[in-house]
């Protein structure tokens, strides 16, 4: 973390201004925050099951996905006490209180989005690069080197928008309209060494599970999650690869028409 001036911080190289560091904060630590719990407990603590209440953004700092029957249920850190110890070791990722960062609130935060996750190279892409790719991707530029105002935008959303498809950058993409937009404004087979090349990582089901748009000059675009702490970013091609790597996975690769 860097403080460039007052009002902007820069995180994973990219410049994040004090009103998305404070919506982050009430994100990564809210005073009430979410447990996952057997039905049976929620009911002997007189616990309400409620998931209406869950944000994208909280879901996606505490990683609650595939709920299934468990009763999700809201406590205060006071409140959190009463569960036994081991459900409360057994939720899907720590908890973080308030009062445990109190004072250090910035630094806390900036290290929860930075950890284990590599730094945008935005920067280092030359003017000759993002100008000869303007016209053919034409909002790789205004994306590249940003973090989301919320959870949502995802890799599918990131590529199209990068390719010029209005608003794409604001939604959650699902595969369906993604793969829509691959059979009518591509085709299949690509040179990773050219600009806008697709790379599409598959499951071996054929399901896309990742995409990625080749800049030129060795540089490619992401956005490695729908989470707000996932910014859409610039790797090298080694870098981004490395990152998409996953057991099953396939890469394959589509040119834009």
């Amino acid at each position: 973390m860097r403080r460039l001036r007052g009002d902007v911080v820069l995180v994973l190289g990219i410049e994040v201004p004090d009103d998305l560091l404070e919506r982050w904060l009430g994100w990564f630590a809210p005073p009430v925050q979410p447990f996952v719990i057997p039905p049976d407990l929620a009911a002997s603590l007189k616990l309400d099951d409620d998931r209406d209440r869950l944000t994208p953004e909280v879901r996606d700092t505490f990683c609650l996905y595939g709920l299934g029957s468990s009763a999700l249920v809201w406590l205060t850190e006071a409140g959190a006490r009463r569960l036994p110890a081991a459900v409360r070791r057994s939720q899907p990722t720590p908890h973080r209180w308030p009062a445990s960062i109190a004072g250090r609130e910035l630094g806390a935060v900036v290290t929860y989005v930075e950890k284990g996750r590599r730094p945008s190279r935005h920067r280092d892409v030359a003017p000759a690069t993002w100008e000869a790719i303007a016209s053919a991707l034409p909002g790789a530029r205004h994306l590249a080197g940003t973090f989301p105002a919320r959870s949502g935008p995802n890799c599918f959303a990131t590529v199209m928008a990068a390719c010029g498809v209005e608003d794409a950058q604001e939604a959650w993409m699902l595969r369906e309209p993604f793969e829509d937009w691959l059979a009518e404004h591509t085709a299949k087979g690509g040179r990773d060494g050219e600009p806008g090349t697709v790379l599409v990582w598959r499951s071996a089901d054929g399901a896309a599970q990742h995409a990625a748009l080749t800049l030129g000059d060795g540089w490619a675009l992401h956005k490695p999650s729908q989470g707000w702490m996932s910014p859409t970013k610039v790797l090298t091609l080694g870098e981004l690869k490395y990152s998409a790597r996953a057991a099953g996975r396939r890469l394959h690769r589509h040119h834009l028409r």
